[in-house]
């Protein structure tokens, strides 16, 4: 991938002092085997990647309390729940995300010991990523209520990544977003991995791969920390791999202090009560869905750096002065501004203009026949339809709609597509591009929903139908040449050739019976001697044992089938070979059988 450009607005951070307590906290926390000469032996992390996992993309600053946890039971390690209320608010992680952390870090711990991963540098991530996936705004499989999404990656501020998923992942039709709790960008979780197969993982074991998910995006973060042998007890294979999430130095500071800060004690919270950070790096642009939209006020400092007075969320007051007990990233000691982040190759270039926001819909409804209906390898007349629609019934245009075909059918949208993403027009209608079946018959589901979740999803019912059996009103054969043979001895190769037609028109693929029949035409009944056919599939002493009755015979694309080749008896003499389809179609052909020569 091409080396990008990206922009890291430097925030204030905590003072050397501070640093100092956090990266002493760190190394006291290490593993036994963080010392000087495991360090020695550690084995080498890859670099960062070009375009980071979450793109460059902004993030929460917000650092942690000066006054750690109260270690729950007494233990620095193990983050159970103490009692309720114990230790500030900033150590509630909600349930689903802790377990979810927790549970990644154990299947990793199996699979590639050697790497050591802390949960709590997966909660360090997910605290400045997404806050915890907005406080745990999760349902019980983990999957966030409204999807997290980042500022668009137009090369405004942040790396320039065109759309690679089709708005599958982000609803964005022109360039990818970070998504889901973790922040990966569509290309990194599905092809950006190792040889190409991307970081997407299934955590929660539902046989999908959804960075939206909780579970799935704290394994395939998980992974990516340990991805080249890292060891994550090494300090530097710890920074390279925090580097490569994102490559920003305040970024590695934020998430070594929230990672010291959650190693230092943790409670679980329900979902959904987790405290929310306030403070973004003023690189974002703004959210289309709220979740980490920038709200233009950083650190007491409004646009232009003038002085901003409203309240402030999160305990600072009307000077923008952080409250009692938290870190001030603004003061003096760092840079108060913005300058190049390691590997910046040109300034840092304007803020980005938030993409508008349609108006929310209220519901999805129908348009056009309750079910579709096709035949097997056909397109569907009539592709999937749905209107968007305020509570008033008025149409809403801009509205990314997404068209999600079940795993149980073959049919496809263009390209071998499962899954579409459209934009409603101005009447308020997405229609889904060209649906055609597969070979798969029976009836499925077409799930419609909104990328953003703003409107229940709908169902469209589909139905595929097997394919009529060809017809064939009249078969022929293509030679009139007397067919003749001795006996004892076989008809020539290919000897029988016929052409099957309906309404004058060849008839492919049309299934044919031959038949060895008596010489009764009024009563066609399989003959016992004379020519024969042997069985195609038989082996051993079977296969030449005579078959006078051969089924599954089929018409080529042109219409045409040769037979087998055809062996005789000792009897002499004129026999019929009778051939018919399902339509009643019938060719009845002589072959005549001579005697051998002296007898």
């Amino acid at each position: 991938m091409a080396a990008t450009f990206r922009r890291r607005l430097q925030r204030g951070a905590a003072s050397t002092a501070v640093a100092a307590l956090v990266l002493a906290a760190l190394t006291a926390s290490q593993a036994p085997g963080a010392t000087g000469t495991a360090a020695a032996k550690r084995r080498p992390a890859p670099p960062p990647a070009d375009v980071p996992i979450d793109g460059g993309s902004a993030y929460y600053t917000d650092l942690p309390p000066l006054k750690s946890p109260v270690p729950p039971h007494g233990s620095p390690h193990t983050g159970k729940s103490p009692a309720a209320g114990r230790g500030p608010a900033e150590a509630g992680l909600p349930a689903t995300v802790l377990a979810a952390y927790k549970k990644a870090a154990t299947a990793i711990d199996a699979s590639d010991p050697g790497c050591k991963l802390p949960w709590q540098l997966l909660a360090g991530i997910g605290k400045v990523e997404s806050g915890q996936a907005r406080g745990g705004a999760v349902d019980a499989e983990g999957t966030t209520l409204r999807p997290i999404l980042g500022p668009q990656l137009n090369g405004h501020g942040f790396a320039r990544i065109t759309d690679t998923d089709a708005g599958r992942y982000d609803g964005d039709l022109t360039h990818d977003r970070a998504v889901g709790p973790m922040q990966f960008i569509p290309s990194t979780w599905s092809n950006g991995g190792p040889e190409g197969t991307g970081w997407g993982a299934d955590g929660n074991g539902d046989g999908k791969k959804d960075p939206h998910n909780v579970f799935d995006a704290a394994l395939a973060a998980g992974r990516y920390l340990c991805a080249g042998d890292r060891d994550l007890t090494a300090q530097d294979d710890l920074d390279r791999a925090i580097l490569g999430y994102n490559h920003s130095d305040e970024y590695l500071r934020t998430v070594l202090s929230w990672y010291a800060f959650y190693r230092h004690g943790t409670h679980e919270v329900p979902d959904g009560k987790g405290v929310l950070p306030v403070h973004r790096d003023a690189g974002r642009s703004g959210d289309d869905n709220g979740g980490r939209s920038d709200d233009k006020r950083h650190h007491g400092r409004g646009p232009g750096g003038k002085p901003d007075k409203s309240p402030r969320p999160g305990g600072s007051d009307e000077s923008g002065k952080p409250g009692k007990g938290q870190h001030d990233p603004g003061k003096p000691g760092r840079p108060d501004g913005t300058r190049p982040t390691p590997g910046d190759t040109q300034p840092p270039t304007q803020k980005p203009t938030p993409t508008p926001e349609p108006a929310h819909p209220t519901t999805l409804v129908r348009v056009g026949d309750k079910g579709l209906t096709t035949t097997a390898g056909t397109e569907f007349a009539t592709p999937p339809q749905v209107r968007a629609q305020d509570a008033r019934g008025k149409a809403v245009a801009g509205v990314p709609v997404r068209f999600t075909l079940p795993p149980t059918t073959d049919a496809r949208f263009p390209e071998d597509a499962t899954a579409v993403t459209v934009k409603t027009d101005k009447d308020g209608l997405a229609t889904a591009p060209t649906l055609r079946a597969g070979d798969r018959t029976g009836d499925f589901r077409i799930r419609v929903s909104t990328v953003r979740h703003s409107a229940p999803a709908v169902e469209v019912g589909a139905t595929v139908k097997a394919k009529p059996a060809p017809k064939a009103d009249k078969l022929a054969r293509t030679s009139d040449k007397e067919l003749t043979a001795t006996a004892g001895k076989a008809f020539a190769e290919d000897a029988v050739e016929i052409k099957a037609t309906y309404r004058g028109e060849l008839a492919a693929g049309v299934a044919v019976t031959a038949t060895m029949v008596s010489n009764d035409p009024q009563r066609p009944v399989e003959n016992d001697k004379g020519p024969y056919f042997k069985d195609p599939e038989a082996t051993g002493d079977d296969g030449d044992k005579p078959v006078r009755t051969l089924t599954g015979l089929t018409t080529d694309a042109n219409g045409l089938l040769k037979l087998p080749k055809i062996y005789t008896d000792a009897h002499p003499g004129t026999f019929l070979l009778r051939l018919t389809t399902a339509d009643g179609a019938v060719l009845t052909v002589k072959l005549k059988v001579a005697a051998p020569a002296g007898s």
